[in-house]
């Protein structure tokens, strides 16, 4: 009896359109103090997706073009 291994490999062309499509949100807060003083506060929230999905969450959050035209 012999074990057989499959790895199905992905190319960086595919993982990039799963990851576009998909999207991938990275969100990280740093706070930094000494003595209990806060020296340093960073609150990041990174966004990689394509435009059709950023659009389709942005009107599910209540974000729309007009706001940015506005804006802008």
């Amino acid at each position: 009896m012999s074990v057989r291994h499959s790895v199905e490999s992905s190319s960086l062309a595919e993982v990039l359109d799963r990851i576009l499509e998909k999207g991938i949100v990275i969100d990280i807060f740093v706070r930094a103090s000494l003595l209990g003083i806060e020296l340093l506060t960073a609150d990041v929230r990174i966004v990689i997706a394509g435009v059709e999905t950023w659009l389709c969450y942005a009107r599910a959050v209540g974000l729309s073009e007009e706001h940015y035209y506005k804006e802008g």
